[in-house]
């Protein structure tokens, strides 16, 4: 269950590696990652909140007893 959410956050990275904010503005991923900026895909924002939501399952009891959702 400890490795569950890396392959949500290998797409994350990559994806928010190919985005203006990384790119053009020379920011970090995670400072990318952080906020809402127009720079940044809509992509790269579903996968955020889809990342969330994994580690979020791995935190909450009922979803450690079942597994993960998805991926």
């Amino acid at each position: 269950m400890a490795k569950s959410c890396k392959g949500l956050a290998m797409e994350l990275v990559k994806c928010l590696s190919e985005s203006d904010c990384v790119k053009v503005e020379k920011r970090s991923f995670r400072e990318c990652a952080g906020e809402k900026s127009p720079c940044i895909p809509t992509e790269c924002v579903g996968l955020r909140e889809t990342y969330f939501n994994c580690k979020r399952g791995q935190v909450d009891m009922r979803a450690r007893i079942r597994g993960n959702k998805g991926y």
